[in-house]
């Protein structure tokens, strides 16, 4: 099934509802960074939540999900837009523990205690950061927290991913549901007792369900209406030209030193894990650049 979201809206615009399936975006980022099983989980988990909160974006918007934990995955970055654009990682990704209680992918484990931290950039002269404690180290749960305290906004977020015995990833999906402002109580309770019979997201889409499909069987007492339909992918815009502004910014004593002692340099993007390399060529240029700037700023 293609990777792709909805946004809807149900119950005569009181419900704001939101669902996609990410398993070939969580594949690509599982094989970019090489994670093992848990921390596989915790990355789609992640990178699907900051999709579906980015789809509320307009324009050139940007939303930076951080998930600091003291668990053995130290921290979860990802960062979306409103084109359906996604990219993350994680600080460790080859950790991988025991299944938990319940048979599942121990991520809670993985992330442990911390903070959650959301950044959206919206063309203000600063972006906005919302940040509250972990509750549980599951990301869904953490996030809807995130909604009740920084926003006031009653939610309901389901992530799932499902990991083979070989590591890749045979399901990878979630939704979201809102509660807007001036909703009556009828609409509270209705979307709570649909929700106690609920499958696992993940379970729905190793079914073949689709994002539609998943939201009329969560708001099955009422009528869903698809706003927008958008391609989703993990998609970096990392770039050898931006990385030539790191190395300069530098200065010249440090790329001298590298020119000197390593002939040339090998940079790595974070969030795609692209190497770039360049030779001592590239940055005798690179040099060159840094010293004109120290000699303009004078």
């Amino acid at each position: 099934m293609q990777d792709y979201l909805v946004r809807a809206t149900a119950g005569d615009g009181q419900i704001r509802a939101l669902a996609a399936v990410t398993t070939q975006l969580v594949e690509a980022g599982r094989r970019r960074h090489d994670t093992l099983p848990t921390a596989t989980a915790a990355l789609g988990r992640t990178i699907t939540a900051a999709l579906l909160m980015g789809a509320t974006l307009k324009g050139e918007d940007t939303l930076t999900m951080r998930i600091f934990g003291d668990g053995p995955l130290g921290g979860i970055i990802a960062q979306s837009d409103a084109h359906g654009h996604v990219r993350g990682y994680v600080q460790e990704p080859h950790t991988h523990l025991p299944s938990n209680a319940q048979g599942k992918l121990d991520v809670s484990g993985a992330v442990g205690s911390g903070h959650l931290y959301v950044t959206k950039d919206i063309g203000l002269k600063e972006p906005y950061t919302g940040s509250v404690p972990l509750v549980s180290g599951e990301i869904a749960e953490d996030i809807a927290h995130y909604y009740a305290a920084s926003e006031q906004i009653p939610t309901v977020i389901c992530l799932g991913v499902l990991v083979d015995t070989d590591g890749k990833v045979l399901a990878s999906g979630g939704y979201i549901i809102q509660i807007m402002p001036g909703a009556g109580e009828e609409v509270f309770q209705a979307v709570e007792d649909y929700l106690k019979e609920v499958v696992p997201v993940s379970a729905l889409i190793e079914r073949g369900q689709n994002p539609e499909d998943i939201l009329k069987g969560v708001l099955k007492g009422f009528e869903v209406n698809v706003l927008e339909k958008k391609d989703v992918s993990f998609d970096c815009h990392c770039a050898k030209e931006k990385l030539e502004k790191v190395l300069i910014s530098l200065g010249e004593q440090e790329l001298q030193d590298i020119i000197q002692q390593q002939g040339k340099a090998e940079l790595k993007c974070h969030f795609c894990s692209e190497q770039y390399e360049f030779s001592g060529e590239e940055l005798e240029k690179l040099l060159s650049e840094a010293k004109q700037g120290t000699i303009q700023s004078k």
